[in-house]
Parts: C-alpha cells; sequence; structure tokens
C-alpha cells in the first residue's frame, strides 16, 4: 500500500489548528523519511499544539526560569580538510535536527531549558522544604510518601455475572451456593443483553485469549464474547447459547486446564496461600537458622561493654568492632574468647545451582509497576536475557496475600536458557540447560523474614533463577521500616540476611543489589562489596569466607539522587576492580588456616558484579562493559522508553523504529496484558492500566533519526517537537490523554469509571493545571 505524507493536513481534532511543518522541511522530509501508514484514529493533539494554545503571544502562560545551559563545546567535524559546523549541543537538551524542531533553537518559544525534569520530582522529598507564598513561615503542606492518592476508578460490569454461570452452557450451568441471596446476575441473557458492555471490535472482533488457547478463560464476561459463543438448538428445540471451543492443528479441543496451565508458570494454589495466611506452612530451616543467629549475635551494647575497658578497640556504630590503636592483643584475646565459645550453624548452604551473567546477557532490571508480566514477555521477545519480578515486599508473601504473589508469576519464554558463548570463560561446571531468565526480588527489614520468604519461594516456585534481596530502593514508604537502601547502613544486618538466605535457599542462588549510599557524596558501597565477598569482623562465627552472594549489582547513584544527575560509572568500576581481584586471587588472599567451606561460598567460587545507571544505547553498553569491567550491564528506565534496546545490543547498531513498528509493539502489549489478566471488563481495564503507565515512558523516546548527535542520552529532555508523520507525532506526546487514545486504537472507549493520573507529571499536564 502506498504511503502518504500527512505533513500539511490540518489538525483531525481542532481544525483551526495548523500542523503544517516550518517551511522548507516538507521536501527534506519526504525525500530523507518515508511516512508510515497513518490510521483513523491518530490523533495530532500533542506538545506542539498545547504551547501554540496556552503560549500565545498574549503571555498568559508563564514558563518557569530557565536552568544553565552547558555547551559540548565540540561543535565542529573534520571533514578532511574542510571544516563543517554543526549545531551547538546543549547539555540536558536532545539534540533534533532543526526540520524537525516546531520553533528553532533561541526563538522565543524554544522551550528546551526549561523543561522540567520529572525524575528530579521524584526526588523532592529529599530537597529542602518550599514554603509557601504567603511569607509566614508556614511549611507548605504536601502528600507524604510516592504518588499517594493516585486513583484508576474501576472498569466493572454495572451488575457482574454469577461465576456459576460464567463458563457453562446457558441450560446447564453450576449450582450457585448463595441461591436466591446472590448478588450476581444469574439471566445469561439479560447481562449479556443489559448489563454487558458491547463487544470489542478490535484485533478483527476476535478474542486473543481463545485465538491463542483455543479457549477463553472468562467465558461469557469476555468483551470478545461473540467470536467464541454461537446459539445451538438442543434435542426439545429449545434454544441454548454455549461457548465454542477452538481445536488446534491435530483438531483436538482445549481442556479447561489450558487457560491457566499453559504460558504461565509459578502459579501458586490457592490452598498454599491460605496455608500461609494460617501459619501452617512450615519453614524449619528458616526458623533453625533464625533461632542460631539470635543465640550467636551479640547486640551491639554488649559488645561495647565487654570491650570498654580495653584500650585501643573501637565499636563502630554498626555494631563492628575495629581496632584504633596500638592494643592490638588485648583484641585478638577478645576474639579467641569468642571462638571458644562458637556454636557451628545447624546447617551449611547447599550446593547451588551455578549462574552465569556475561556481555551477552543484558539485564532487564526489576520495575517497580512497569515490570509485569506482559512487560517482560514484551522485551523477553526483543532480546532481554535476564528478567526479575517487580519488587515484593517480604511480609505480604508470608501472610499470602494474593497481590503479592501475582508478581512471582512468570512467563514460559522466561524459563528457558539465556544466551551463552563457550568461549566466555564461565564457571567450571555450569549448565546453560538448567539455567533460566527469570528470578524474583524481594525486600525485607529484618533476617527472619528474608529468611523465611527465601524458603518459602524455594518451595513454592519452581522455575526462580535466583532471589535477589534490594538494599536499593529509595522510596520513603520502604526505607522508614529499614528495608531497600536502608541496610546500606545497616550492614552488618546485611550480611546475616544474605548468609541466613543462602543457607535456606536450597539450590537457588542469592544475589543483592545496591545504591552507592544513602547520602550525597558519602559512598559506602564500595565497602559493602568488600564485606559481601570476603566477610565482615565476625566471618569467624560464620565458620570463614564471604557472605555466599553469586551476584552483586550496583546502581551508580545515591539514595538521596534517586534519579536525578547522571550514574557514577567511575565508582561502579572501582568496585568492580575489586570483585575482579577476588576471583582471580581469592585463594592467595584466604586464611588457609581457616579455609572456608566451599559450600558457603557462591557456586564456582566466582561472584558476578552488574552496573546499572543510564544505559540507553548500545553504545553505553559496551563503554561500560570495556570501562568499568563490569560482568553485564542492567538496563532500566532505558527499555521503558525504548524495548528494542536490547535488540540493538544483540545487533550492535542504532535501530530506527518507524512510528508503524513501536505502534505494533503497543498491539503486543496488549495482547500480552488480555492473555495475562483477562478480557473481561476488568482485566481490560488493568491492561490498559498498565499500557498507559509504560506510554508514561515511552513517549520520551526521540527516534534516531531526526537527531544531529549520537548516541542519545537518557537524561536529555527535547524541545517541542513534530515527527516524521502524525503517527509518530502523537507516540511522541506527553499528553495523558493521547496516551488513553492510543490505547483505545486497541481496547476500545475507556469505562465511564476508569480514572488515570501520571505517575510522573508530564509538561503538558502541568500546563492544563496551570491553564
Amino acid at each position: 500500500m502506498t504511503q502518504e505524507t500527512n505533513i500539511d493536513s490540518s489538525n483531525p481534532l481542532e481544525p483551526l489548528t495548523s500542523l503544517k511543518a516550518p517551511t522548507g522541511v516538507q521536501d527534506v522530509e519526504r525525500e530523507a523519511h518515508p511516512q508510515n501508514t497513518i490510521f483513523a484514529l491518530d490523533s495530532a493533539v500533542t506538545k506542539a499544539e498545547k504551547i501554540e494554545r496556552h503560549g500565545g503571544d498574549d503571555g498568559e502562560y508563564q514558563e518557569s526560569p530557565p536552568k544553565r545551559i552547558k555547551v559540548d563545546p565540540s561543535s565542529t567535524e573534520e571533514v578532511g580538510s574542510d571544516s563543517v559546523t554543526k549545531s551547538e549541543r546543549r547539555k540536558g537538551v536532545a539534540p533534533i535536527k532543526p526540520e524537525f524542531l516546531v520553533y528553532p533553537p533561541g526563538a522565543d518559544r524554544d522551550r528546551s531549558a526549561a523543561i522540567h525534569d520529572d525524575d528530579a520530582a521524584e526526588g523532592a522529598a529529599h530537597q529542602p522544604s518550599q514554603r509557601d507564598s504567603s511569607g509566614r513561615g508556614k511549611r507548605k503542606e504536601k502528600s507524604r510518601g510516592q504518588n499517594l492518592g493516585r486513583s484508576f476508578g474501576s472498569s466493572r460490569d454495572e451488575v457482574g455475572l454469577c461465576a456459576s454461570r460464567m463458563a457453562k452452557p446457558e441450560c446447564s450451568p453450576d449450582e450457585c451456593p448463595y441461591g436466591d441471596k446472590c448478588r450476581f446476575e444469574h439471566d445469561l441473557r439479560k447481562y449479556l443483553r443489559d448489563w454487558k458492555r458491547a463487544d470489542l471490535t478490535t484485533f478483527g472482533g476476535i478474542c486473543p485469549i481463545w485465538q491463542t488457547r483455543g479457549r477463553c478463560s472468562v467465558g461469557w464476561k469476555c468483551r470478545f464474547v461473540g467470536s467464541h459463543m454461537e446459539e445451538r438448538v438442543t434435542d426439545d428445540g429449545k434454544k441454548e447459547l454455549v461457548l465454542t471451543v477452538k481445536p488446534d492443528r491435530d483438531g483436538l479441543l482445549a481442556t479447561e486446564d489450558a487457560t491457566t496451565s499453559i504460558g504461565t508458570l509459578n502459579e501458586i494454589s490457592t490452598q498454599a496461600k491460605n496455608d500461609l495466611m494460617k501459619r501452617k506452612l512450615e519453614t524449619p530451616k528458616a526458623d533453625a537458622y533464625t533461632t542460631w543467629l539470635d543465640s550467636q549475635v551479640q547486640k551491639p551494647g554488649e559488645q561495647r561493654d565487654r570491650l570498654s575497658h580495653r584500650k585501643g578497640v573501637e565499636p563502630s556504630n554498626d555494631g563492628d568492632v575495629r581496632l584504633g590503636g596500638a592494643d592490638a592483643d588485648d583484641y585478638r584475646q577478645v576474639k579467641e574468647d569468642e571462638r571458644a565459645r562458637y556454636i557451628s550453624p545447624p546447617f551449611l548452604p547447599s550446593e547451588k545451582r551455578k549462574i552465569y551473567f556475561g556481555p551477552e546477557t543484558p539485564v532487564l532490571a526489576p520495575l517497580t509497576t512497569q515490570g509485569n508480566l506482559p512487560f517482560r514477555r514484551l522485551c523477553v521477545g526483543l532480546g532481554a536475557q535476564l528478567t526479575y519480578s517487580e519488587m515484593a515486599m517480604s511480609l505480604p508473601l508470608i501472610q499470602g496475600q494474593k497481590s503479592e504473589w501475582a508478581l512471582m508469576r512468570a512467563h514460559e519464554t522466561e524459563a528457558t536458557p539465556p544466551a551463552f558463548s563457550s568461549q566466555a570463560g564461565a564457571v567450571t561446571a555450569y549448565d546453560n540447560n538448567r539455567d533460566l531468565k527469570f528470578g524474583a526480588q524481594i525486600s525485607a527489614n529484618k533476617p527472619w523474614q528474608a529468611l523465611k520468604t527465601a524458603e518459602i519461594l524455594t518451595k513454592l516456585c519452581p522455575h526462580l533463577r535466583l532471589i535477589d534481596l534490594n538494599c536499593g530502593c529509595p522510596i520513603d514508604l520502604v526505607y522508614r521500616t529499614g528495608a531497600g537502601s536502608a541496610l546500606l547502613d545497616s550492614q552488618s544486618k546485611l550480611e546475616k540476611m544474605i548468609r541466613g538466605m543462602n543457607a535456606v535457599s536450597g539450590e537457588v542462588p542469592v544475589t543483592v543489589k545496591i545504591r552507592m549510599g544513602t547520602a550525597n557524596n558519602k559512598p559506602n558501597a564500595l565497602k559493602l562489596v568488600e564485606r559481601l565477598v570476603y566477610g565482615g569482623p565476625d566471618v569467624d562465627m560464620y565458620g570463614g569466607g564471604g557472605s555466599g552472594a553469586a551476584a552483586i549489582t550496583l546502581h551508580g547513584r545515591s539514595r538521596q539522587q534517586r534519579y536525578t544527575k547522571s550514574a557514577d560509572w567511575s565508582y561502579i568500576a572501582d568496585c568492580a576492580a575489586l570483585i575482579k581481584r577476588f576471583n582471580e586471587q581469592g585463594d592467595t588472599l584466604a586464611d588457609t588456616a581457616r579455609e572456608p567451606d566451599p559450600r558457603t561460598q557462591p557456586a564456582g567460587g566466582k561472584v558476578y558484579f552488574i552496573g546499572n545507571g543510564d544505559c540507553y544505547s548500545h553504545v553505553d553498553y559496551r563503554r561500560h562493559l570495556e570501562e568499568a569491567k563490569v560482568d553485564s550491564v542492567m538496563v532500566a528506565r532505558g527499555a521503558l522508553i525504548k524495548p528494542w534496546i536490547f535488540e540493538e545490543i544483540e545487533k550492535g547498531q542504532y535501530i530506527d523504529k518507524s512510528a508503524t513498528e513501536r505502534l505494533a509493539l503497543v498491539e503486543q502489549f496488549v495482547r500480552y496484558g488480555l492473555e495475562c489478566w483477562g478480557s473481561d471488563e476488568m482485566g481490560v481495564g488493568t491492561t490498559r492500566r498498565f499500557l498507559l503507565e509504560w506510554l508514561s515512558f515511552a513517549y520520551r523516546y526521540v527516534p534516531v533519526g531526526i537527531l544531529e548527535h549520537l548516541p542519545p542520552n537518557l537524561q536529555d529532555r527535547p524541545p517541542a517537537w513534530r515527527g516524521r508523520n502524525e503517527l509518530e507525532t502523537l507516540l511522541g506526546s506527553d499528553h495523558y490523554k493521547d496516551w488513553i487514545k492510543i490505547s483505545e486504537m486497541f481496547l476500545g472507549p475507556a469505562h465511564k469509571d476508569f480514572r488515570f493520573e501520571p505517575k510522573h507529571k508530564s509538561n503538558s499536564y502541568e500546563i492544563e493545571a496551570e491553564g
């Protein structure tokens, strides 16, 4: 089909607002950038048009003072003997070619210098508090915590269909245990006529679940039910509505179990959750090891009292004891007394399954909210080799909460082995066929919680590559409980948690994710890494050796930074060098008189080290591998903005996805979402909500084809720009209402009670509020 340009077309939503590109741009666009297919539902109400409406010559819209602009000194390139001058690349501003700018650089309406950093807004709780404009010195009232008050409304049928009728033929339903007192509808035809919203016409009107699995899991409640139902005449002449089942290639009909057994793994039974709620699921290993820890580990106060009369010994704030003077003999005597009272642990860790991290295994980071199963499945299809669940809280898991256990679900594509090169120099006896992609991440603030959770996960989730302990979450709600990044300041407790988890997790390895520290300019990750790989001052109590962590991931920012400024990869390199020395010289550096038991150490005696922060292209990925000497790189926001970054890493080149290709990824996510959450009203609403959460990051992508300078920078924010066609402009819109219109292309009109509030406030959202 011939593709046509729409640069000169009018705005379909506001005909009086022109979308005409700047003079002289049309020919350049047509020649250099072929246009993609334009869809009838495309919207053109984007950043450029809203600025025109809100920032007119009347001066009603006032922008905040611009930030200081730093100019890249390299503004020229030598080509042969001639010098070709390029436009200046300003720090923090995406270098978009002039022909795609709504306003030329330096114009009064150029807003590139005034773009708000919504990641900085996340860290606002750590900045000096603002006072109200009244000048009375009162603190401005504001909500505390992360995204408190966000509301998504509800997506439900006006009157629901009784579960006894949901998947049964009209004339032979199951018996309802509530009888006439049931508050749900029993009359199937009345439900379909009066209470259920009209079927969706997207995807050709065919249910994606039925098309993939042969049977729809939500039955009559499906928003595509017309594609898998029919009316039959019974033997007695009555008409009956029945659900149809699609035969597979061999002509066999899909069974009822097909809707739950195909595609997803780590499904926890209702009985197991009930046992957890009633405390019937036993954790003997965790209980025994916790009891031993409590009996062996001295409290800091007791340790101070025992050493207070000895000169030259200085106990630290976290409970460790260090030599502070020359009287080392007294300290050695104290340690000898402790060894005499030493009681060995109740058991040693089991032999761990060997894992591998390498240049060919880019890692998708654990992402709160956005790291759901459909998004991970999308990234795996684009080349992500290792994935993590969203961070799950330990206590809700121990209590059997359904919402928390849902985070442990994985797709069958995540149970396949990651990429592996035989020349990679992996650990001895590594079996790639036994390895898989999916790992679970948990958060805990007490050792007993971490140990119980680790033992429960290994019992109930058979498809786990590893269990990762989060020690980097900056969210206030987590930090104040002593979990997440708060553990960076409690290194003794953190070491106990890792050792205990390693002891009770069976063959599943244990890893840890950390940040540089909690406060700016006060990093302590290097000290923590050294403690984890070599062991702390109480190493003798555990039988010697390190904590047993199989891998350590370091995010190159402090907790106070959140996601502002750039990640410190030089600090990551320092930590990588320490671990490299441990892996290469660990045997010679160890005290041979008390060599640690191999079972307490990571598989093969090798600790892997993964760097994290600001990876946005294959160039960034390779540079971090070569300069920081990390084993692999974890990708977080870069994957949210462009999931095909894993494809770029694999091919080693930039990929300029067309708007049509990017929209196809949105469609793929919607299909995966409906399969995961269901195609009923509630499932459609959940899919829409998480799609919008993803689009709140994906809109930031600026196509590489319209950039003047490469590589792109994750921290750069673009000035007002328009794409090579209307669809590309729509996908780059920062207005949440445009994101909802994109969702309606595949999920139809939103439910009347559906609400969406952007997690990261965008510029246009603020303009609408101020205007």
